[in-house]
């Protein structure tokens, strides 16, 4: 019995599905960055035109220094926000796609197998061995499968979880006196 194209228009099916999903996540992603730095953007740009307005209207060296490095200061800030942020929408992003793929090689892999194994049901091997030995390389392919799933699905975890190590601001050590 051979695979009827039903099964194959299924199969493709649901990998378009699972495309299609991912595109979708990867849009809604980057329009949340691009929202972010359209809304950073514009915060940066009020600051620089209220910071431009607050330094005519004094005329101490002084309160413009301090003017000039309170603005620097709060612009570090935002932009360091704004790069936090960013980084956590990725750091979802990963974990999201990493769930996906891990569940389309689970069922993605189940299919197969099952389509391999109807196939080879219905084909007339009359000796039990033959039959015995499909059986056992087909055994051997899903459980190797199942093996390199886990392994991919762990590999992610691991570099999910040093992307969000990375995320977590530094701390400073204390500073030694001489």
């Amino acid at each position: 019995m051979a695979i009827k194209p039903e099964q194959l228009n299924a199969l493709q099916k649901k990998n378009l599905e699972a495309a299609m999903r991912l595109a979708q996540m990867s849009i809604e992603n980057s329009q949340r960055i691009m929202e972010l730095q359209v809304r950073t953007a514009k915060t940066l740009f009020e600051d620089g035109v209220n910071n431009a307005k607050a330094l005519t209207t004094t005329q101490d060296p002084q309160d413009m220094l301090r003017l000039r490095t309170e603005y620097a200061q709060a612009s570090t800030e935002r932009m360091l926000a704004c790069a936090r942020e960013i980084a956590e929408v990725a750091a979802q992003a990963q974990t999201e796609v990493g769930k996906m793929v891990s569940e389309q090689l689970a069922t993605g892999g189940n299919d197969v197998f099952e389509a391999i194994n109807k196939m080879f049901t219905g084909m007339p091997i009359t000796d039990q061995n033959a039959m015995g030995a499909v059986q056992g390389a087909m055994d051997n392919a899903r459980a190797a499968f199942e093996q390199m799933t886990r392994a991919s699905t762990e590999a992610f975890q691991a570099f999910t979880q040093v992307g969000a190590a990375a995320q977590q601001p530094a701390k400073r050590a204390p500073a030694r006196r001489k």
